[in-house]
């Protein structure tokens, strides 16, 4: 397992490129597809600092059954289902090149470096795939969306950009400080 997760940051640049054609493809989909069904009104997930129930509720009332379906099939069904996983990868093989450029964490055994840049990016990824769940099953049962789950949701999505920023902030980090050395 640290060997797989160490042979990651090999793989930096076929990630990043990755990551962007399917985060380029998404965001396409919610600017002109997704936003016309439900009237010009973001999709939760772009709500980066969450929603309140009544935004959350005229939201899926915008969209509709038909709309719902939609944007259930077509994005936690297809890319929402693979993005996570695929950044969570790509933030693993950031932390791991950058920090190997660091004399400090070159020198960690590998399976530190591994444990190290899993536990920074675990917990988005698990919030993220939460958040997923939270927000399907608003789409696809509409009973379901009361003020309570709604808020949840919200929670969720709160959570999930703040724990994203975790690793980011490592990577920055580690880029920066990888910079002055050489200069």
């Amino acid at each position: 397992m640290t060997a797989t997760v160490l042979r990651l940051s090999r793989h930096v640049g076929a990630l990043c490129f990755l990551s962007v054609a399917v985060f380029v493809a998404m965001t396409g989909m919610e600017f002109f597809y997704f936003r016309r069904l439900s009237g010009g009104l973001a999709s939760l997930d772009m709500r980066y600092f969450g929603f309140t129930p009544d935004e959350g509720m005229a939201w899926l009332t915008a969209l509709g059954r038909r709309g719902s379906e939609i944007i259930l099939v077509w994005h936690y069904l297809t890319f929402d289902l693979l993005f996570p996983a695929l950044l969570s990868l790509t933030l693993v093989s950031l932390i791991l090149a950058t920090g190997r450029r660091l004399k400090n964490f070159r020198v960690l055994p590998g399976q530190m470096q591994a444990v190290f840049a899993l536990i920074l990016v675990l917990p988005y990824t698990l919030a993220d795939y939460a958040q997923n769940i939270a927000v399907a099953r608003l789409l696809s049962d509409f009973l379901y969306a009361n003020p309570d789950s709604l808020s949840f949701a919200s929670a969720l999505i709160v959570t999930k950009f703040a724990l994203l920023a975790v690793p980011v902030i490592v990577i920055a980090a580690f880029w920066l400080a990888g910079q002055r050395r050489r200069s």
